[in-house]
């Protein structure tokens, strides 16, 4: 193995990258609750559309069962569709606990997963995967529900939204 040519190091790097895109997300919706106030996690732009709340749930469902489930071992204990079905509003701060204390579970799992077991095959909700499709799959999902809540944010406080960082485009 030559160290330069990245072979060595494909799957830690793998990982790496993975944990960093949930901790960089966690940063970008932590901002958002920042800026947010408790009727505005569960605000909604129409009855059938999801409020901020109902993602967050949905994103803990899925982490928790594509990652400490799927790729853990933990018992699958996922209830799907009340993640989107909840209307009882859960304050602001303790929805942010929630998704902290879930993604930190599932860094849990990444850091100690043995990278020689990327490419074994698992049962994942109704899908037999491998254990790298199960986690990019799971990465992207939360980025792209990451988005979905900077931009529900944007519309609840239009011109006030505070971007992350100097540069506009880090959210």
């Amino acid at each position: 193995m030559n160290p330069g040519d990245g072979s060595a190091g494909v799957g830690p790097a793998f990982i790496h990258a993975a944990r960093q895109n949930l901790e960089d997300c966690l940063k970008k919706i932590d901002h958002c609750f920042a800026q947010i106030g408790d009727e505005d996690v569960w605000w909604r732009p129409l009855e059938s559309a999801n409020s901020i709340e109902n993602i967050v749930l949905h994103l803990c469902g899925n982490i928790r069962q594509w990652i400490m489930s799927g790729i853990g071992g933990a018992p699958d204990v996922r209830d799907r569709p009340s993640e989107f079905a909840a209307r009882d509003p859960i304050p602001k701060a303790q929805l942010l606990r929630k998704l902290l204390d879930t993604v930190a579970e599932a860094d849990h799992v990444l850091a100690r997963f043995p990278v020689d077991d990327l490419l074994k095959t698992r049962h994942v909700q109704h899908w037999d995967v491998t254990a790298i499709a199960a986690i990019f799959d799971t990465v992207s999902h939360f980025v792209g529900h990451t988005h979905q809540i900077v931009y529900i944010t944007r519309l609840r406080i239009g011109d006030r939204y505070k971007f992350l960082g100097l540069d506009a485009k880090s959210d």
